[in-house]
């Protein structure tokens, strides 16, 4: 990806632009390369749910700017630990999770921004062009362009929803509607608290004038979201979708030669 590219994602996301993207769980470049050529705007490479080490999200990263597509990491947690090597690695952008309240919504944001944070400085890396970038130049381009995304997905935070999004330098939001449901312990059917949950999220966020990221369940469900304030979709993941076209494929060739060879018998 250029770097023209890189903080375009940024503005794009916070302009409330529609954005489509899908999680990235398997350990190979080849995802992102086809997400990208098919169009998507976006994939997020999984690290808190799925079998990557540092060479592997190194590398996708690098598949990610190669293809034009925005390379966003779910890291494994809050810590400065885990942000910095993504963001040093290319990442366009962080998706955190469990960022419940005020504090760890700061601590977030100044493990990602230089000038106004606390981020470890380095320019010898893929995000600063192997030195090629001055410091001036790094800070800016890095400040402006990394895309932080806070996952609303605890009850906690929704007590504290209207603060953590006043936070200066979270991008936007995650409603994480499957660790709600978890942590409501309302998994039987549709979940009320949950639906509540989600409707407080939007409403903040439209209130706070910062955009809404969520996974997407069906067609219908992205129309209702969209028509509550979201602007960008998760679309299942690479494995999901090649699930879904494994039980398709199957289904209608198996159907098509069943047909054949009743045919040919009668």
């Amino acid at each position: 990806m250029s770097s023209a590219g890189f903080s375009s994602f940024r503005s794009r996301f916070r302009n409330g632009e529609p954005l489509f993207g899908t999680f990235l769980k398997t350990p190979t470049t080849h995802a992102s390369e086809i997400m990208g050529s098919v169009g998507f705007d976006f994939v997020v490479i999984d690290e808190e749910h799925a079998p990557f080490n540092p060479e592997t999200t190194d590398r996708m990263l690098l598949a990610c700017r190669a293809s034009g597509i925005a390379g966003i990491v779910r890291v494994r947690g809050a810590e400065a630990s885990h942000i910095l090597p993504v963001l040093d690695c290319g990442a366009t952008g962080v998706l955190v999770p469990h960022v419940d309240s005020v504090a760890k919504a700061r601590a977030v944001v100044d493990a990602c921004r230089y000038a106004t944070g606390a981020r470890g400085f380095s320019n010898t890396t893929r995000a600063g062009g192997f030195g090629k970038a001055g410091y001036e130049e790094h800070i800016s381009a890095q400040d402006n362009g990394v895309t932080v995304i806070a996952m609303i997905e605890d009850p906690d935070a929704i007590g504290a929803i209207d603060e953590i999004l006043a936070v200066d330098g979270i991008d936007g939001v995650f409603i994480g509607r499957g660790d709600l449901t978890v942590a409501y312990r309302q998994w039987n059917g549709v979940s009320p608290a949950v639906r509540e949950a989600t409707d407080t999220i939007l409403a903040a966020a439209g209130r706070a004038g910062k955009p809404v990221c969520i996974l997407a369940g069906s067609l219908d469900d992205a129309a209702e979201l969209t028509a509550k304030g979201a602007s960008a979709f998760i679309l299942s993941s690479d494995q999901g979708l090649m699930r879904q076209a494994a039980i398709k494929a199957l289904a209608d060739f198996s159907d098509r030669v069943a047909s054949s060879r009743e045919r040919s018998d009668a």
